[in-house]
């Protein structure tokens, strides 16, 4: 690749994954991590990390687009443990590739 996108192509273009999650409650945490080894919460570290003066707390609002909290209790199920076994496989396959 020789050109980069822009700053403001990437962030419209995180801020329409942002959306899409958003829009996508039925997508747990622990499936997107299951499958793709990253998830809300680690979009949430990343942005905290990039920005440095963002709380965790705060990160995590921004991505959810309320407060975490009221997130889970309105979104979250519990995992089976089909759906941890899988997440647990995923964080290890991300361990290796760093």
């Amino acid at each position: 690749m020789t050109d980069q996108p822009s700053d403001t192509a990437i962030a419209a273009t995180f801020e329409r994954l942002l959306a899409h999650l958003r829009h996508r409650t039925d997508a747990q945490n622990v499936e997107i991590m299951g499958t793709a080894g990253f998830c809300r919460n680690c979009l949430a570290d990343w942005l905290m990390e990039a920005d440095g003066s963002l709380t965790k707390d705060q990160a995590r609002e921004y991505v959810y687009g309320m407060p975490y909290a009221e997130y889970k209790d309105r979104h979250q199920t519990s995992a089976s443990e089909e759906q941890l076994t899988a997440m647990k496989e995923s964080v290890a396959k991300n361990a290796r590739a760093g």
